[in-house]
């Protein structure tokens, strides 16, 4: 690892930048290596994939019974240890003092890219900080492979993952999303896809473009394109099965869009009332928390005393 350092001739505050090789210079630390996994077809796994979990010392899994049938099928005999978001506190320091005497780690989430909506981005974190090397493996990722085969503009794009699932917090999220240009990507579970549509046809238009892709790279493998109408329909008159990607086009007319998505402060109280079936004086103070606002500026909107 090396530093560079430079400095302005008037005499400001020393600059300096961190530059760490992959592949160059001694290191008697261990390497982090983040390894990605397929995300439905095993042909996807890579053979850099396969030899880096082979070659290092412990493999740090999302979920270590699900590892291990991929580690099975590849013939892979290295050890595990788990690593996902419920001992992610207790195990960071774990992992950084094995890297520190030297030991190799892989990481691994349940499919796809570490850190994408899985695990991994605290770890990294702290193996930047400890100075201890990482370096990203390519490979399957949901999000691109269901951008590049969507038809809708593929860049600009803004990943933006699970939505919330509270209703009221799902729809904040939305609002702040609907004037965006740019092509959304959204991580959806079968049980929620009904939900979600709902919430993006009453906040970005239902007549705005999606494209729900699933089972991506698997034997039952859809891209259902049409407007997030359609969608709606269809996803509430079919058996709802697999895991979902959806692409969503951007605004073209981002200003309007930004200012439908300030609601009155009442409107605001009505829908907290009617999605989350708040008692109005709950309603209003959430409101009034989300607006920074006075409880008793809220409640006079509310009530029409001012």
């Amino acid at each position: 690892m090396r530093f560079l350092s430079g400095c302005h001739l008037r005499g400001e505050k020393l600059m300096s930048i961190q530059i760490t090789s992959s592949f160059r210079g001694e290191n008697i630390k261990g390497t982090l290596y983040l390894v990605p996994t397929p995300i439905g077809n095993l042909g996807d796994m890579s053979s850099r994939a396969i030899s880096t979990l082979q070659d290092v010392d412990l493999i740090a899994a999302e979920d270590t019974r699900n590892t291990q049938k991929l580690l099975n099928h590849f013939e892979i005999t290295t050890k595990q240890i788990s690593f996902h978001e419920y001992n992610t506190n207790e195990r960071i320091p774990q992992l950084i003092k094995k890297l520190q005497m030297g030991v190799d780690i892989a990481q691994v989430s349940d499919a796809g890219m570490p850190s994408i909506s899985d695990p991994g981005s605290e770890l990294v974190e702290a193996c930047v900080n400890a100075q201890i090397r990482v370096v990203p493996i390519p490979g399957p990722n949901a999000a691109l492979t269901a951008l590049i085969a969507s038809s809708l503009c593929p860049q600009p794009f803004l990943f933006y993952g699970f939505l919330s699932r509270k209703n009221t917090e799902r729809r904040q999220e939305l609002e702040e999303l609907s004037a965006q240009r740019v092509s959304l990507i959204f991580y959806e579970a079968p049980h929620r896809l009904v939900k979600t549509l709902k919430s993006l046809s009453e906040i970005l238009g239902a007549k705005r473009r999606i494209v729900l892709c699933r089972e991506l790279t698997k034997r039952y493998e859809e891209f259902l394109r049409g407007t997030i109408a359609e969608a709606y329909e269809w996803a509430n008159s079919s058996e709802i099965k697999g895991e979902f990607v959806l692409i969503v086009e951007g605004n073209p007319e981002p200003q309007q869009a930004q200012s439908q998505a300030i609601l009155p402060l009442e409107e605001q109280v009505e829908l907290l009332l009617k999605n989350e079936n708040l008692k109005p004086n709950d309603a209003i103070k959430q409101v009034a928390k989300q607006n920074k606002l006075k409880k008793q500026v809220v409640y006079n909107k509310y009530h029409h005393l001012d």
